[in-house]
């Protein structure tokens, strides 16, 4: 293995896990603003975009490892 690969593997793969442990904590975040009736719906989609972002370059990155 290379160590370009061996790189953009480390990158993406840590980035993967920021993205996808704040979209969770905004997630929680939102639904704790919906409790207190709070405009949550934006804030919430946004996090559902972050978290999905993460899984997809925590998957994806499996194939540079």
């Amino acid at each position: 293995m290379n160590n370009k690969s061996t790189k953009r593997w480390l990158i993406q793969s840590v980035s993967g896990l920021l993205l996808t442990g704040s979209g969770l904590s905004m997630a929680i975040d939102a639904g704790i603003s919906k409790m207190q009736g709070n405009d949550w719906f934006w804030y919430g989609t946004a996090s559902l975009i972050v978290f999905q972002a993460g899984l997809c370059l925590l998957i994806d990155s499996v194939r540079f490892k």
